[in-house]
Formats: C-alpha cells, sequence, structure tokens
C-alpha cells in the first residue's frame, strides 16, 4: 500500500455495517473482533493456533511491552510482528488505560504521567511523544493515540477536564506520529457519558484528522444500559467513512450490541481470561466446565461448532482437566472462546451482507438463553 490504510463499507442493515479495512500486512474484515495478546501472546494459544480461529488482527500494548522485554530490544530483534511470529495486522494500544489502572504512584500532568512498574517499581514517563516512539518501535499496523481514561462514575467537571487532556494529547499524538507510509493512527473520542462533551471531543479529533476513530472511556464500569445508551449516539459523531472501534468490549451480547450501533471493531482480553478460569461461551449461553454437571456429560461444549475442543473432547473429559489443573484445559478452552468469537462476527458479516441483522439478533438472543435448561 502507498498511503496508511483504506476503508471500505461493502453493505450495512440499520447502523451494523460490514467491509474491510486494507493494510500492508492483509485484510481485517470487519465487524473484527481483536484477541489481546498483551504481552506479545495470546495466552494459552499459538500464534497459527489464532489465525485458525479466523482472527485478522491481533492487540498488543505499549504499557506492558515499553516494561518488559522494552520496545527497544522488541526493535533490534525484528519488530513485534517478528517477534511474537504474527504476520496479519496489529493494533497496539497506546498504554493510557494501563497507566491509570495498573501503575503505582502515577502523577498526571500537560506533559503526560509519570508513574512506578507495577512489575518492579521502576520509574518512567508516558508521554504522547514517548507513545508513539514505543508503538513506532514495536512495529505496530494501527497506533492509538495516548490518552487518559477516568473509571466511571466520575463528576461531570473531571470527566470534561480529562478529555479536554485527552484532545491536546491527540494532537500532539497526531504530530508526533507524522507521515508513515503503512502505518495508521486512531483518535480516541471521550466525554464518559455526557452526549454534549463526547460532541466536543468528536468535533476535536475531526479537526485534528485519523485514520480511524476509537470510542473510549466506556466498559470502566458503567454497566451495559448505560454502555448502549453512550453508543446510540457516540458513534454517529464519527466519520462514516473510517472505521469505529469500541475499546475494551466485552461480552458476547456487548459486541452484537456494539455493531448493531455502529461500532466495527472490539478488543477484550475476556474469551482468553475467561478459557482460563474454566468458562466457555456457547451460542446456548456460557458453560462453567468446573461445575459438577459436567462430570458424566459426553457431548461436546456445541455440538455445532467445530473447534479442537468441542470436535475432540467431551464436557466431562474438559471439566477433569480444569479440576485436575492441566494445561490443556485453559488451551482448549481458549481455543473454543476465541472460535466461538470469530464465529459470532462471521455471522453478523453475513446478516449485515444479506440486511438481515435484525432478525439474525432476535435468533441471536433467543438461543443464548437456552444453555441452562438441555437435558443432561
Amino acid at each position: 500500500m502507498t498511503g496508511r490504510i483504506s476503508f471500505t463499507i461493502h453493505g450495512t442493515s440499520g447502523k451494523a455495517r460490514t467491509g474491510v479495512i486494507s493494510t500492508r500486512r492483509g485484510e481485517i474484515r470487519i465487524p473484527a473482533f481483536m484477541p489481546v495478546g498483551t504481552a506479545a501472546t495470546v495466552k494459552a494459544m499459538l500464534p497459527e493456533s489464532v489465525a485458525a480461529t479466523g482472527a485478522d488482527v491481533l492487540l498488543g500494548n505499549a504499557y506492558h511491552l515499553m516494561l518488559r522485554p522494552t520496545a527497544e530490544r522488541i526493535a533490534a530483534l525484528g519488530g513485534l510482528h517478528q517477534f511474537m511470529n504474527w504476520s496479519k495486522p496489529i493494533l497496539t494500544d497506546s498504554g493510557g488505560f494501563q497507566v491509570m489502572s495498573l501503575a503505582e504512584l502515577r502523577k498526571i500532568t500537560e506533559e503526560g504521567v509519570t508513574f512506578k512498574s507495577h512489575i518492579d517499581g521502576s520509574r518512567h514517563m508516558l508521554s504522547p511523544e514517548r507513545s508513539m516512539e514505543i508503538q513506532k518501535l514495536l512495529g505496530s499496523d494501527i497506533v492509538m493515540c495516548f490518552d487518559e481514561c477516568p473509571a466511571l462514575p466520575a463528576d461531570r467537571d473531571r470527566i470534561a477536564d480529562s478529555m479536554r487532556l485527552s484532545m491536546r494529547w491527540a494532537a500532539r499524538s497526531r504530530a508526533a506520529f507524522g507521515d508513515r507510509p503503512g502505518h495508521a493512527l486512531f483518535g480516541i473520542q471521550h466525554g464518559g457519558l455526557e452526549k454534549e462533551l463526547r460532541a466536543e471531543s468528536a468535533a476535536a479529533l475531526c479537526k485534528i484528522g485519523f485514520d480511524g476513530y476509537a470510542v473510549g472511556g466506556l466498559a470502566v464500569g458503567e454497566g451495559q444500559e448505560a454502555m448502549f445508551a453512550c453508543l446510540d449516539y457516540a458513534p454517529d459523531m464519527l466519520p462514516e467513512d473510517k472505521p469505529r472501534y469500541l475499546m475494551g468490549v466485552g461480552k458476547p451480547d456487548d459486541i452484537v450490541g456494539a455493531v448493531k450501533r455502529g461500532i466495527d471493531m472490539m478488543d477484550c482480553v475476556l474469551p482468553s481470561r475467561s478459557g482460563r478460569t474454566g468458562q466457555a461461551f456457547t451460542r446456548r449461553g456460557d458453560v462453567n466446565i468446573k461445575n459438577a454437571r459436567h462430570a458424566d456429560d459426553p457431548r461436546p461444549l456445541d455440538e455445532t461448532c467445530t473447534c479442537p475442543a468441542c470436535s475432540c473432547y467431551s464436557r466431562a473429559y474438559l471439566h477433569h482437566m480444569f479440576r485436575a489443573g492441566e494445561i490443556i484445559s485453559s488451551m482448549l478452552l481458549t481455543w473454543h472462546n476465541l472460535h466461538y468469537y470469530q464465529h459470532l462476527m462471521a455471522e453478523m458479516r453475513e446478516a449485515i451482507t444479506a440486511d438481515r441483522f435484525a432478525k439474525w439478533e432476535a435468533g441471536f438472543n433467543a438461543e443464548r438463553a437456552q444453555e441452562d435448561v438441555l437435558p443432561l
């Protein structure tokens, strides 16, 4: 590609959109779910296994990678793609959210954030310019602006001050990013649950100009109902001809509701984290494999699923592996969950293309409510 990225919408159904984000490392089909490879790995998965689930893009995190093994070391070893053996696109979070939620003794100023590492207590400074430098060293295909993300609930003045600081940091991020053919920069809309602040943020971002736009500051404690109420208007404030990314979401019904409201991209640790703790997502709801009811159950997690966990193993075996603390439990359940999420995205793309998203959503909601009433 000669530019940064291109974005093509192939179809719509209501506000839901399907299409392709074209990058130098391949196409990202939207709606897209990005598995989270925080520390240069999707936990319990080989990169080729993640690709086999249908994932087009992974998410890495600047905060974690800057601390260990360091962005400079990754760059010296050929960049993040080569380092983790992933040839498809990578989007990296700027590190702002992790600094606010994980770092110790942090201090926010106009310049950036000084903090102590949660790993070893070492002191660091993260600014828009340093975040852009780190993500450049990593070789990220899609780079995120450095921002501040306050937890909700918070008072309006706190949210307004934070949003305006993030908009100033967005302008600095854009200047520091420069002109990098083959790499894209996304801005991040903030404003909490305040419509007027969201509009102010969107206007500021559009004036700066970005390759894509994220809806930030949600999934931070406000609950699904409030999140959906915000998504009823927030994506509409962003350019129609650019990708829209909802950060840190979420559960299957969160994802469906977000796509319904015009979101194109999402990420979340939930499918992999849940796999490691014995929870599997299926078309008929969630399965807690550690429950005793599965000890003698010969059925697969989902008889229609083609992942290795469902194709080769019973619930009884998966229950036993989890109870025994075997590593294969995390591997199989994570693989299943990531496969389920990617299958969910494929179904939505198909439904949007056929302009029957509302009908598909009704069937999705009805089927997800059935698991607990299935006979053993």
